[in-house]
């Protein structure tokens, strides 16, 4: 195990060793690669003091030189190497050797290296250095000048651990409750008695035989429940309340209480619905289901991304629990907006758009940043607060309405109502008006729709047709209506939106393989993706020629 208080910070050699890679195998490597680009210019994407507060102590074994250490994590994110396999690489690949400046008969790491820096980089005030170095870069080459675009789209990315049935995480959360609370272990074969929890594996019991399943949930929730009421008075840390919270909350969200019971007699079922927003293992508690279709369910994370859709480049990322309205996708491109706003107020290029759509330029003017941008996203982006908060940026929504839905196949829509905001009424097909309710936003047609002759088209319901009304209506009934009247706006959507499918595509796969997760927790796999939106970036740059000449520039734009 690796003590942190040993190491203190490495630097490059200025000289080159004996049997430096670089000078005898260097000419291998591709020109134009990432390889070739780290060996030459690794200290200045990534120089050693940018990671000087990582190593307060003056004292103790040197640790990997800080550029050296960067790029081996850029690499390794990159190509999607395990811990293990990035210390192999270093080790035996000559690419590696080069790129990282090292010797041919350079030994390596061990793979716990990787963690140890992980972990520092993660407890530090900065943790996420290495691609504020590479958006350096990226602003530098001002690739991205001009360029007021901006797509966002998101993917599911697979967890690390197992989906796990009420069973195993009844089981499991009081093993670990067991194992981490002081004193558990006594309550629990105290109060305990439906398991044997000091066993490994599934309890033995026919599972084939329905009431044999049930009586098992019974007793697991129960012994849960007794576990959590003996602990309940118990002065816990951090890390022991989280795994008796835990526990309380597996107990509860997969089961009710059986036919004929409210409980208290601690007869219990599996719910015939799944918990909104259920933990689906405890290993890793933010691990999330979610569906992109009533067939194709997915567990894990939300990665979210915005990109200027013409060069691919990444402007911004956050990796989010795959369910909850707070990490919709509309709700994160508001972040995202935010974010743009508050790095647009700080930059130092005052600018204004000027031209048509194809224009894509910038000018500099003399007050404040005026610059406007346009947002693509499909449908799942087309919210009303969203909208709004680009409306009220001065920003353009070139986002793809969603489908309106009708009671009636065929039927009327929303839109086929006229609202009346001055007067706060609602008029149907027919000429009926009802008024606006100023609490619920609704307009209740009831028994007027009992005689309708259009009622055939509008509604089955016995009380009649409800219309509910979004808070920023006037702002989607508009978005939908230019959508089918402007063809130019659909053309500019369909040029422009799929583009950050490309990205997207480059985020979460590596080759023809889908990627899968390798870290527990929203904090850890949120720092993966920043290190791999900075590879792909940098890898982006390096496509179009980028190198040093007295500042960073592009070959290509």
């Amino acid at each position: 195990m690796i003590c942190e208080d040993v190491w203190v910070q490495g630097v490059e050699r200025a000289d080159r060793r004996l049997l430096d890679a670089a000078a005898l195998v260097g000419h291998l490597v591709p020109a134009g690669s990432m390889y070739a680009f780290l060996a030459e210019d690794r200290g200045r994407v990534f120089p050693d003091e940018l990671f000087a507060d990582l190593f307060p102590s003056a004292k103790g074994r040197r640790s990997i030189p800080g550029s050296v250490a960067a790029s081996i994590l850029t690499l390794q994110t990159l190509l999607d190497y395990s811990d293990a396999e990035a210390a192999e690489a270093a080790r035996c690949d000559l690419r590696w050797k080069v790129a990282c400046g090292l010797a041919l008969d350079d030994k390596g790491f061990h793979p716990s290296t990787l963690t140890y820096w992980r972990r520092r980089l993660a407890n530090s005030d900065r943790p996420h250095r290495i691609n504020d170095a590479v958006r350096q870069v990226v602003e530098a080459t001002g690739i991205l000048r001009g360029r007021r675009r901006r797509a966002v789209d998101s993917t599911i990315l697979d967890d690390a651990v197992a989906t796990q049935d009420t069973v195993t995480q009844l089981v499991a959360q009081i093993r670990r409750v067991a194992r981490v609370v002081p004193g558990a272990a006594e309550q629990v074969a105290s109060v305990c008695s439906g398991h044997d929890y000091r066993r490994p594996g599934k309890p033995d019991i026919d599972w084939d035989d329905p009431a044999a399943k049930q009586a098992l949930v019974c007793a697991l929730v129960n012994d849960a429940n007794n576990l959590v009421a003996a602990l309940a008075e118990a002065k816990l840390d951090e890390r022991a309340a989280q795994a008796v919270a835990l526990l309380a909350l597996v107990a509860g969200q997969d089961v009710e209480p059986a036919e004929g019971s409210d409980g208290t007699d601690g007869r219990w079922r599996i719910a015939r619905k799944v918990a909104e927003d259920r933990v689906i293992s405890t290993v890793d508690p933010q691990a999330r289901h979610t569906r992109k279709s009533p067939q194709a369910r997915r567990d894990g994370y939300r990665a979210h991304i915005a990109a200027d859709p013409d060069t691919g480049i990444i402007t911004d990322e956050q990796l989010t629990k795959a369910a909850g309205a707070d990490n919709a996708d509309a709700a994160v491109a508001a972040q995202f907006l935010t974010n743009d706003l508050t790095n647009s107020d700080s930059d130092s290029t005052i600018t204004a758009s000027v031209g048509g759509d194809d224009a894509g330029h910038e000018q500099p003017t003399g007050g404040q940043d005026q610059a406007t941008r346009e947002w693509y996203g499909d449908c799942a982006y087309g919210t009303g607060n969203l909208r709004n908060a680009l409306d009220q940026a001065g920003h353009t929504a070139i986002i793809k309405p969603k489908p309106l839905q009708s009671p009636i196949t065929g039927g009327f829509t929303i839109d086929d109502f006229t609202v009346d905001t001055d007067q706060q009424t609602v008029t149907c097909p027919a000429g009926h008006t009802r008024p606006i309710s100023p609490t619920t936003r609704t307009a209740d047609f009831g028994t007027r729709c009992h005689t309708c002759p259009l009622q055939a088209q509008c509604t089955k319901s016995k009380t009649g047709r409800k219309i509910v009304l979004n808070e920023h209506d006037a702002l989607q009934r508009q978005a939908r209506a230019d959508w089918r009247t402007d063809p130019t706006l659909r053309d500019r959507y369909r040029r422009h939106r799929p583009n950050i499918e490309r990205v997207i595509a480059q985020v979460a796969s590596r080759g023809r393989r889908r990627l899968k997760l390798r870290y527990h927790g929203i904090q850890a796999n949120h720092a993966w993706l920043k290190q791999r939106t900075a590879a792909i970036n940098l890898r982006n740059l390096i496509n179009r020629g980028l190198h040093w000449t007295n500042g960073w520039t592009l070959t290509t734009t």
